[in-house]
């Protein structure tokens, strides 16, 4: 079990620095050792609050970091190139607090990026200068996925892969386990849908993604509650609810689940406070979950989702 950091740098509503460093630390006492980040999270802010807290209140722990890189310009397939990956992971380092970045992954890029020879060259030539020591790709399709897998240098790919959205389980995680790539389950809550939270009268502050990307006019709209309906997605969680055992709560039901995936390397649940970071990061450690909780994950998803969902992603 991870922790995703995309609440601490930004667009989740406003985190303060100490509310940040607290729960990177519970997450550590936790036992969590796998913070996922990016170079725009925040602008850097989540990088930067990573790096003070590995200097000043962490020295020492063996905490891998993986950020990621591509979004600082344009998306288009020009802007791939060695120069832009050179300032993009100095700007990193800077910013971490470190010479050699543990996991690079290009930051859900277009298509033509992932299938280009050029890039895995560059990124092949920072791995071979000590830059980084491991890249991977962040995607949104499935079939993005895939083609990122076929690469020999790829370490991980990371997608959105939950309770809501199980396209994943039908070939692009039994493709990871077969190639030793390892699979980073991210937006594993679909942003807080899977907590059982939520009501038709939830307000979301305008800063937060959830308020303003519901119509992917901002990014991918697949982000934002795993591209599930708002009000689809409230009657799913509630039927989700009913599945959840005894000594669990729905959201740590959600993130057990998802890790006792086989072939699933990483979760990166995010959290606001240390409440939420605590009770994301004792999930993985949940007994087994039942057949009966299996099957009804799936039926939640065949009835109410699938259609929607499963041909777009």
């Amino acid at each position: 079990m991870g922790l995703g950091t995309w609440q601490l740098g930004g667009d989740w509503g406003a985190v303060t620095d100490t509310e940040a460093l607290g729960v990177l630390a519970a997450s550590v006492d936790a036992g969590v050792t796998f913070f996922d980040t990016a170079d725009v999270y925040g602008d850097g802010r989540s990088e930067r609050l990573i790096g003070k807290f590995l200097s000043q209140d962490a020295p020492g722990e063996e905490i891998t970091v993986a950020t990621k890189m591509g979004r600082r310009l344009d998306q288009v397939p020009e802007n791939y190139v060695l120069a832009n990956f050179r300032e993009w992971t100095d700007r990193s380092r800077r910013n971490l607090g470190t010479e050699t970045l543990d996991l690079v992954q290009l930051h859900c890029p277009p298509s033509a990026v992932i299938d280009s020879d050029e890039v895995y060259d560059a990124l092949d030539t920072l791995v071979a200068e000590g830059v980084m020591a491991s890249y991977g790709v962040s995607v949104e399709t499935c079939e993005q996925a895939l083609a990122a897998i076929a690469r020999p240098g790829v370490a991980t790919v990371q997608i959105i892969f939950n309770a809501f959205r199980l396209k994943p389980l039908d070939r692009v995680i039994p493709a990871a386990r077969a190639a030793g790539v390892g699979i980073i389950a991210r937006v594993p809550l679909a942003s807080g849908l899977l907590t059982g939270k939520y009501t038709a009268a939830t307000v979301f502050a305008d800063s937060d993604h959830r308020s303003f990307n519901r119509d992917g006019s901002h990014f991918d709209v697949g982000e934002t509650f795993s591209g599930v309906d708002f009000e689809v997605g409230l009657q799913a969680a509630t039927e989700f609810a009913q599945l959840v055992p005894a000594g669990l709560t729905t959201a740590q039901a959600a993130l057990a689940w998802a890790a006792q995936v086989d072939g699933v390397s990483a979760i990166i649940p995010g959290a606001r406070s240390v409440a939420q970071a605590l009770g994301n990061a004792t999930a993985g450690a949940a007994d087994e979950l039942s057949l009966e909780f299996n099957e009804g994950v799936q039926n939640i998803y065949d009835h109410l989702l699938r259609d929607a969902i499963h041909p777009r992603w």
